[in-house]
């Protein structure tokens, strides 16, 4: 198991107080794009997957964004299958 991998499966168990450069290594790991255009928001997003994630740069992080954020994980490992 990956770091990434060890790293969204606490995500998923604990959803509390993480930074968005956790968040930034996951999507890098799996190809996830990530976009800040200069505030203080960062937009998660997939090709082929039609929600994209904005998530609040503020740490920490609130969980709903946290289960956002792995939601679209899934999904993007379900298009790479």
């Amino acid at each position: 198991m990956s770091t990434q991998e060890k790293l969204l499966a606490r995500m998923r168990n604990n959803p509390r107080d993480w930074r968005i450069d956790d968040l930034k290594s996951v999507a890098n790991r799996l190809g996830i794009d990530w976009r800040s255009e200069g505030g203080s928001h960062y937009v998660f997003s997939y090709l082929g997957v039609e929600d994209d994630v904005c998530v609040p740069a503020h740490r920490p992080i609130k969980p709903v964004y946290v289960r956002q954020f792995v939601a679209l994980v899934d999904k993007a490992k379900e298009k790479q299958s």
